[in-house]
């Protein structure tokens, strides 16, 4: 029997690695910050960055989640999944800030080191916006060069998007989405529909608990990507201003025509008749 005054001591060797480094593979991780600059900033760009690809990975697998429970029509597990993912959201905004606080000086010390390097051409965040229903076939063209990512990115234009698969879960519950929306051309840009408007109008005055669970859920997911895109347009218009962007983007031109854009569209118009 083991006395309840005296303290089990933890596990110190385990004759090799670590089960945490075996589980987490922390050397793996902090081997990777490879700095191209003298300058000490850019490491906390670097780690920032690549805690960012890390989320990206998160919500895309939490959505492809979210969509297979969608599909097998339990909206609970669906809402469950979705409110997990808005908390990643919520993470993964934050990691604006410290980006966001560097002046133009400080960016520019390191700058020249991105070289042609750019955000946009992040494979992983292609695939959140493709999951979102950001279809954008252009956008495959800076992937061209590694075969393996641009041939899922291009299944991926192909496939529904997450909002494709609540409106036919809308469809199997009984609400009147139209059929011109679930047999669209899945590769094309989601357009808002009046019919789906009604819906969703629908849910927000007399639908089921789950109906309005789901709607909530979504909502909140296109809140915090509005958000996402307009901390990204402000910590870019803070640290450069309107110059150039990196990898010949136009900068903070090119994010301002993208916080225009919401995703979800009919779960915010709907509001204005409920």
């Amino acid at each position: 029997m083991v006395r309840m005054d005296c303290p089990v001591a933890p596990k110190l060797d385990f004759g090799g690695t670590t089960p945490y480094e075996d589980y987490v593979h922390a050397s793996v991780l902090h081997s990777l910050q490879q700095q191209w600059s003298k300058d000490p900033r850019e490491m906390s760009f670097l780690v920032i960055t690549q805690v960012m690809e890390l989320y990206f990975g998160l919500l895309c697998f939490e959505w492809r989640q979210a969509q297979k429970e969608l599909r097998a029509d339990d909206l609970r597990a669906a809402v469950r999944t979705l409110h997990r993912s808005d908390l990643h959201m919520q993470a993964l905004n934050a990691a604006w800030r410290p980006i966001a606080r560097m002046t133009p000086g400080e960016f520019n010390a390191f700058r020249d080191a991105l070289g042609e390097g750019s955000g946009f051409q992040s494979g992983r965040y292609r695939e959140v916006e493709f999951l979102l229903g950001e279809k954008s076939r252009s956008m495959l063209v800076p992937h061209r060069a590694v075969p393996a990512q641009h041939d899922a990115l291009e299944a991926l234009l192909a496939e529904p998007s997450l909002y494709d698969d609540v409106l036919a879960a809308l469809r199997r519950q009984g609400l009147d989405i139209p059929a011109e929306v679930l047999d669209r051309d899945f590769s094309e840009p989601y357009q808002p529909n009046a019919d789906v408007e009604r819906v969703w109008t629908e849910v927000y005055r007399s639908g089921s608990r789950d109906l309005l669970e789901l709607g909530e859920a979504l909502t909140d997911i296109a809140e915090e990507f509005a958000r996402w895109r307009y901390d990204h347009l402000l910590a870019t218009r803070r640290s450069m201003g309107s110059k150039v962007g990196t990898g010949g983007s136009a900068g903070v031109a090119w994010l301002e025509k993208r916080t225009q854009r919401s995703i979800f569209p009919e779960l915010w118009t709907a509001r204005s008749y409920v």
